[in-house]
């Protein structure tokens, strides 16, 4: 690791996974973005987590916290228990990861659902809820009993609620939706009741607090203007899946997970697609690369260094525009490979980053 350059920590994963991360680093690479970058490679992938044991998703972990900054392959979770389980999960902990977000935006040429242009961020909490939480069972036949135990934290809503405003603030959006606090006064209120305070921290930011229910449904009858949605674990990991089809296609958005400091702004940045590792596709050169090569780009744009944010806006729009200009992958309609896609993005991109360098 050299101390002149950013250091981007690179989580390998299985089947398209793996692939598709291949062409998110041709985009970062320096020669593309004009930005020094080292990458510190590790193999997530389920064979090598199971030779070391989940050793080198700790020592990714550890990487991370040290760097800022890492970019991850989808991975294959394995379903028997006992087994090496998900790495995401390690992750989260090993760099105290407690917010995830997640952004659904226009994909030029991709018809949207009637009213949706504006972007919609969906913020959840990275740990407690629903996931991880003790599960047993008691009884036998029709007398069988399930029972489960979720927590969730103070620290955990605040951060939620925070980040929610502050990124609310900075794309100019309205906090919107919220928990089910009625039903859980107790339990979930303890978000609504964060989300209330950091509104009043924030009065120049819009709020228009909902029930869960209420914010699926009101979600089908947006009026279009862009929204930041506060939510629990499970809740926000439905929606966010909902919001992205909305516009369309989950390939269109990166995912981030952020550990952030007291300030409630970003010091860890891992981020991913939103997509598995779709084992069809694999070695076929027809996956979209689409939402990892803007996880790379949303990378750079925590670099806080002025050419990183450069490249961060040129990727993403160079992205946009090979989309509308007919370049898409068969998922959205087209009949462009993934390496073709992908050497259509870096083209644009250098071509942007040469003009802006001149004009400037």
């Amino acid at each position: 690791m050299t101390l002149d350059k950013k250091t981007i920590v690179v989580m390998g994963g299985d089947q398209t996974g793996q692939e598709l991360l291949e062409e998110a680093l041709r985009v970062l690479d320096p020669r593309v973005t004009g930005f020094a970058l080292d990458f510190e490679r590790f193999d997530l992938s389920l064979e090598n987590r199971r030779a070391t044991q989940n050793a080198v998703v700790h020592e990714a972990a550890a990487a991370m916290r040290t760097t800022g900054l890492g970019i991850k392959a989808a991975t294959i979770t394995p379903e028997i228990s006992g087994d090496v389980g998900s790495p995401n999960a390690l992750l989260r902990k090993g760099i105290d990861g407690t917010v995830i977000i997640r952004t659904g935006r226009r994909i030029p040429g991709v018809n949207p659902l009637p009213g949706v242009h504006a972007p919609i961020s969906v913020v959840r909490m990275a740990v407690d809820d629903a996931y991880g939480a003790k599960e047993w069972r008691e009884g036998e036949g029709e007398d069988e009993t399930a029972y489960r135990t979720e927590k969730i934290s103070r620290k955990i809503c605040r951060a939620v609620a925070e980040f929610s405003f502050i990124q609310a603030r900075r794309v100019k959006a309205k906090v919107f939706g919220g928990p089910k606090f009625t039903v859980s006064p107790i339990y979930e209120g303890m978000l609504k009741e964060e989300m209330d305070r950091a509104a009043k921290a924030y009065a120049d930011v819009r709020y228009d607090p909902q029930l869960i229910d209420a914010t699926y449904a009101l979600l089908l009858n947006t009026t279009g203007e862009p929204l930041v949605i506060p939510a629990l674990n499970r809740d926000g990991d439905c929606l966010s899946d909902l919001v992205l089809q909305m516009f369309g296609s989950i390939a269109g958005a990166e995912s981030l997970l952020l550990s952030v400091d007291d300030t409630y702004r970003p010091k860890t940045v891992m981020a991913e697609a939103p997509h598995g590792t779709a084992p069809s596709l694999q070695g076929k050169n027809v996956a979209n690369p689409m939402a990892m090569i803007l996880a790379g780009a949303a990378l750079l744009a925590y670099c806080k260094e002025k050419q990183a944010e450069l490249a961060s806006r040129a990727i993403y729009e160079s992205t946009f525009e090979a989309i509308l200009e007919g370049f898409r992958t068969a998922d959205l309609g087209g009949n462009s490979t993934t390496t073709g896609f992908t050497d259509e993005v870096i083209r644009r991109t250098q071509m942007k980053l040469e003009v802006w360098a001149t004009l400037s």
